[in-house]
């Protein structure tokens, strides 16, 4: 057994490694400029430039730690109590989802209501691209609802040069989108799957919490993002019918039940994934009616959420106390600033930790956790999943991180006013009572407070970089 002494240098180190990680994830753009400038290691800058890549990268330095802090046994028990069922499943379901059979259910249900809508074609499919997919999230989960709408959006609007500005705007959007549009039931959302059972949720539960307040600010993000956009959306998004042949209404079928099976079964990965493996055989015997498979884009998704795991087992000894000493309200508005540096999964399942709580502290965790998920591709468990699709429509084949989190403030603020519709504003700017809170919490998160401003300074130095680089 380790040691107290040993066991409190492993929980710094997390912390270290934790922000680190969170930092390089606003630095990528920097490491994918030297793989241009550096060709003799551009396998290696490539590398540390991919997003998906950045949180398994760290964890894998953290194994290192504890390792020679504790000993490979340690270790290993370590591992042994991390859940990597979320990351398996994210995996599967994404690859599944992104299959023709399943694309083309997905763009026949977009196309019948288009043609229902009293605008022109292109802008009909973008503002139910944002809209509709994200609230199936509730029936076929996140990560399935993310893959759909990103795919279905590359090739509407991202692949057609358009600007920067709707590429962002976009990409904003359908971030927050996907991580309130989940709440309608109680199994979709990862962050709401991780407390329903404990705290007893129903999926009528949260449709009354919840589910019609993010149906209004889904539709409304939705709306006015086309509405701003629309003359460019009208001129570029490609409305011209797929020109592949049509799978079969049987085989349709049989990925749909497959797909369902997964959804339902998405806590047994012996399950899922014994499913999975004759979706794989399905596919491979069909060949002619399915594309690529995104087994690569899959695997590095599901490699990025499992080093969150990894490295967020490790954060509970500064984030629990965090929570636990928050006011309902400082809570919410806190949970959102936390879940743009952590997974809003593992913030509710550590708050759900917390003996003794009301209410209102259950709701102000989950509804901060969900307002928050669209800031940063690591606030929600789908996030990598779409931002693997869709960063090859981007400059340099990359996202900008603190675009994406210029471009999700909006949408987030209108998730934000939603869920905390009438929040105490007395209670809010008490500084007495915020003073109270912090003195209440233990002092090594203390690195928190300037993370934020660490991880800005980063970003806007890799970009200088990246600039100055490319105009020479």
């Amino acid at each position: 057994m380790p040691q107290i002494s040993q066991i409190l240098v492993v929980e710094a180190i997390a912390a270290i490694l934790f922000a680190l990680a969170v930092t390089h994830t606003f630095a990528t753009r920097y490491f994918e400029h030297l793989a241009h400038r550096q060709p003799a290691h551009a396998g290696l800058w490539h590398l540390f430039g991919e997003v998906e890549a950045v949180f398994g990268l760290w964890s894998i330095l953290l194994i290192v730690a504890i390792t020679v802090s504790t000993g490979w046994a340690s270790a290993v028990e370590y591992l042994d109590e991390r859940q990597f069922i979320e990351p398996m499943f994210v995996f599967v379901i994404m690859v599944m989802a992104a299959s023709r059979p399943i694309l083309q259910v997905a763009a026949d249900a977009v196309q019948i209501c288009a043609r229902a809508m009293p605008v022109q074609r292109g802008l009909a499919r973008y503002f139910l691209g944002l809209s509709l997919v994200p609230l199936l999230g509730s029936l076929i989960t996140e990560p399935a609802a993310m893959t759909l709408a990103a795919l279905m959006l590359r090739d509407l609007i991202f692949s057609r040069g358009v600007s920067k500005g709707l590429k962002y705007g976009t990409l904003g959007v359908l971030f927050v989108n996907v991580s309130i549009g989940g709440v309608l039931t109680n199994f979709a959302a990862p962050p709401v799957l991780m407390v329903a059972a404990k705290w007893g949720w129903s999926s009528a539960d949260m449709f009354a919490m919840l589910g019609w307040k993010a149906m209004i600010g889904v539709c409304f993000n939705a709306a006015v993002v086309s509405l701003l956009f629309r003359n460019e959306i009208v001129a570029r998004a490609d409305v011209s019918a797929s020109d592949k042949r049509r799978v079969p209404s049987l085989l349709v079928i049989i990925h749909l039940v497959l797909l369902a099976g997964v959804v339902f079964a998405n806590h047994h990965p012996e399950v899922f994934f014994g499913l999975f493996l004759m979706f794989l055989g399905l596919a491979e015997a069909y060949k002619r009616h399915h594309d690529r498979l995104l087994l690569r884009e899959g695997l590095l998704v599901a490699f990025f959420l499992a080093g969150l795991v990894v490295l967020g087992g490790l954060q509970k000894w500064w984030l629990q106390p965090t929570l636990a000493g928050m006011s309902d309200t400082a809570l919410f508005f806190g949970a959102v600033g936390l879940t743009a540096i952590t997974d809003n999964a593992a913030l509710t399942y550590l708050g759900s930790l917390v003996d003794g709580v009301t209410d209102e502290f259950k709701y102000s965790l989950v509804a901060g956790a969900v307002a928050g998920g669209g800031l940063t591709v690591i606030a929600n468990a789908p996030n990598p999943a779409g931002f693997a699709i869709l960063r090859d429509s981007f400059d340099d084949k990359a996202i900008n991180p603190l675009g994406l989190l210029v471009a999700a403030l909006p949408p987030t603020l209108v998730a934000v006013l939603l869920f905390r519709a009438r929040p105490d504003v007395g209670e809010f700017f008490d500084l007495e009572a915020w003073g109270r809170w912090f003195e209440g919490v233990d002092r090594g998160f203390a690195f928190l407070l300037v993370l934020p401003v660490v991880v800005a300074v980063v970003g806007l130095w890799a970009e200088s970089q990246r600039r100055r680089g490319r105009s020479r």
